[in-house]
C-alpha cells in the first residue's frame, strides 16, 4: 500500500489554492512537499499541519491506494 495525495490536489483545486499556497499556509518545509508531490510517506505531522492549514480531516487529503496492481 502507498499513499495517495490525490485528494489532497482535487480539494486545493476546490479551494482555489495552489501547491504554494499550501506549502506558505502550512509552513511545510520544501522536501516535504517534494515528497507529497511524489507520492512519498510524510510525517503524521506533516498531515496535521496540512489539516490545520485548509481546515480538514485526514481522510480528506491522504488515502492509500494498492500498489501491487500495474496501472
Amino acid at each position: 500500500m502507498k499513499a495517495s495525495y490525490k485528494k489532497l490536489w482535487k480539494l486545493l483545486v476546490d479551494k482555489e489554492m495552489s501547491k504554494g499556497d499550501l506549502h506558505k499556509a502550512s509552513g511545510l518545509s520544501s522536501s516535504t512537499m517534494t515528497k507529497l508531490r511524489k507520492s512519498e510517506d510524510v510525517s503524521m505531522e506533516a498531515l496535521r499541519k496540512i489539516c490545520i492549514a485548509l481546515n480538514c480531516n485526514i481522510a480528506d487529503i491522504v488515502e492509500f491506494v494498492d500498489d501491487s496492481t500495474p496501472n
